[in-house]
């Protein structure tokens, strides 16, 4: 009966198995494969020590993902806090809200804020009715991370409103009734506690920052450049497939390392102290 029970769940877990094959670990060796030849295919270092050229644009990318990223988490961990505090149909209702962007179309997202904050947008139209000087918005990096927060804030609200809402409430009232405040109660209890759900939304978030490339390309009009911009353009634009997976591959090790640190950063997160 075990022998039948595990060929069982060996032969359901086999689509799953394809597809990651498939999908995930053969596009990642042909990552590697490229950018460790040439173009007539023979081994080379040349793309991967070609990398320096990029170096600013690589650390711009992961500044620009960690200030999002961190944005991202401030105003969602008091928005999940608030959001389980609400009554039942209050949560559906608003948490529906909270994931209704994420239904549109991600380029009508994006061209909505250009919309906003170019020179003849919204804001200096308001700007200009107050007879206040106009702003200087697009083209700049902090549309570009505005943008991205924007975009993504929704992946940061949901794993922390996850993991609140089934927080075990007796823990909190257990220390209030040892003399803890409020802000203890947050800091010892309530903070550790959710932990995973930190981990899973600043994975969600940075993972797609870092990558992104249409975001910088139509808020800065290809003026700020990140790493997803140097890989389309690698590809699409100079065909040099050696390059673009050299820096894709920098790309995938950075993306990997973020996961292992989320995951080592939530090894403990079941530990509470009062």
């Amino acid at each position: 009966m075990g022998t039948i029970s595990n060929f069982a769940r060996r032969l359901l877990a086999g689509p799953y198995v394809l597809w990651a094959v498939l999908f995930i670990i053969a596009p990642m060796l042909f990552v590697a494969y490229y950018a460790f030849t040439d173009a007539n295919g023979a081994f080379s270092l040349d793309s991967i020590l070609g990398l320096g050229k990029f170096s600013d644009i690589i650390l711009r990318s992961a500044w620009y993902s960690v200030l999002a990223t961190a944005i991202c988490l401030l105003l969602a961990y008091p928005a999940a806090l608030i959001l389980v505090k609400m009554k039942t149909r209050t949560q559906a209702t608003l948490v529906m809200l909270i994931m209704l962007p994420m239904w549109m179309s991600f380029l009508i997202r994006t061209y909505a804020w250009i919309t906003i904050l170019q020179n003849e947008g919204l804001i200096n139209f308001a700007l200009d009715w107050l007879n206040l000087p106009r702003l200087s918005m697009i083209n700049t990096p902090g549309a570009v991370i505005l943008a991205m927060v924007y975009n993504y804030l929704p992946y940061m609200i949901i794993p922390l409103y996850n993991v609140l809402s089934k927080l075990d409430h007796s823990l909190l009232e257990a220390s209030q009734d040892l003399g803890a405040n409020s802000l203890r109660s947050l800091t010892r209890v309530t903070l550790p506690l959710s932990l995973p759900g930190i981990a899973a939304g600043i994975t969600m978030v940075f993972v797609p920052s870092i990558s992104t490339f249409y975001i910088s390309q139509k808020m800065s009009t290809g003026n700020i450049l990140m790493i997803g911009d140097i890989i389309e353009r690698q590809f699409m634009i100079s065909y040099n497939y050696n390059m673009g997976a050299a820096i894709s591959l920098v790309l995938m090790v950075v993306i990997i390392v973020t996961m292992m640190a989320m995951r080592r950063f939530t090894e403990n997160s079941g530990e509470v102290v009062v």
